[in-house]
């Protein structure tokens, strides 16, 4: 049981990060206009602090199917 709330706190903490590398980039200013926008944000939050090794992502392109 333990072991369950220790791996709880590591992806907290590890979401946490990402979110404050997130907001160091200021990409919670304004609204995500595009759907890459909003792709790049959950992918900084996702990265945690994989963001301070370098690691910079980005979504160039995001393409939603329409429905038929």
């Amino acid at each position: 049981m333990r072991l369950g709330g220790a791996v709880g706190v590591i992806i907290l903490v590890w979401l946490l990060i990402g979110v404050l590398a997130a907001w160091q980039r200021n990409y919670f200013k304004g609204e995500a206009e595009t759907c890459a926008t909003g792709s790049t944000i959950a992918l900084t939050v996702l990265a945690g602090p994989l963001n301070y090794a370098g690691v910079r992502p980005h979504v160039a392109d995001c393409r939603i199917p329409q429905p038929s």
